[in-house]
């Protein structure tokens, strides 16, 4: 019962990186963390490194994820390459510094910094002009190179960090550059790639290096079964979602975007 439960958040979290370029870190770290949390006494290793394995396989499913969502992208023409590189080298070396910090840190810790992501993230979308609604005939501007090497050294810390991909600081970034929320979405998906690589080989490697030997099934902190099964259904739903790309109406579509961070950040705050 609770890899069918797995199964179709994974299949939700498939379709929600096609459309809002998510990943599907905004969905599997909560409920890995309460599913992990209830299957496991307080006492048990596992229930105390429930948020670690819970950001550790998001990062690592996230491998997956982004890679197929960027190929449906690049052959629906979303994908605007002079705002992927440098931001994504950038990014990956933010990647590898969060995901050293993340695992020096209190899982409870970073629960409550997941949380606080979320409300900052929400209240910015909401009102900062530009995001929900856009101006007819907005022209994109290049990103400049300050945005470009502390945002990317900073998205690329904190996504890895909380295990969330970047796109909610991606999205709202290239949304302000004045690209559409299809084409801001689509390019959260091979940004959120160094993030994925970075992050899931840290956090084995970190893994070993403190000692924190999670038993038969695990490779670092990373829980191989549940990344099987939710893997298995983020496939199923890129492959629901991908028709829809680029044509959900970009005022609805900012809306849904804020409108799943907000259930996310309830499912998380009601521990």
């Amino acid at each position: 019962m609770i890899y069918l439960l797995l199964a179709f958040f994974g299949c939700f979290a498939g379709v929600t990186t096609v459309l809002f370029g998510f990943g599907g870190g905004f969905i599997i770290v909560p409920v890995l963390y309460r599913v992990l949390s209830a299957t496991h006494g307080a006492d048990d290793v596992i229930a105390q490194s429930a948020m670690h394995i819970a950001v550790a396989t998001s990062t690592c499913v996230m491998i997956v994820n982004a890679s197929i969502s960027t190929r449906n992208h690049a052959r629906a023409g979303t994908l605007l390459k002079p705002y992927i590189w440098p931001l994504a080298g950038f990014i990956g070396l933010g990647a590898i510094a969060g995901a050293v910090t993340a695992d020096l840190l209190d899982g409870e810790f970073l629960r409550i910094a997941f949380v606080v992501y979320l409300v900052i993230t929400i209240i910015d979308c909401l009102f900062r002009r530009g995001f929900i609604e856009q101006k007819a005939n907005t022209k994109p501007e290049s990103l400049g190179r300050f945005a470009t090497i502390s945002g990317g050294t900073g998205i690329g810390a904190v996504a890895t960090a909380l295990g969330v991909g970047g796109s909610v600081m991606t999205v709202p970034l290239l949304r302000r550059c004045g690209l559409s929320m299809t084409q801001a979405t689509s390019m959260a998906n091979p940004l959120s790639l160094p993030v994925a690589l970075a992050g899931t080989a840290t956090y084995i490697l970190m893994a070993h290096v403190t000692g924190n030997d999670l038993g038969f099934g695990y490779l670092g902190y990373v829980d191989l079964l549940a990344f099987c099964v939710l893997t298995l259904g983020a496939v199923i739903g890129i492959r629901l979602a991908s028709p829809m790309i680029g044509k959900i109406p970009d005022r609805t579509h900012a809306i849904i975007y804020i409108s799943l961070l907000v259930i996310v950040l309830l499912s998380m705050l009601f521990k």
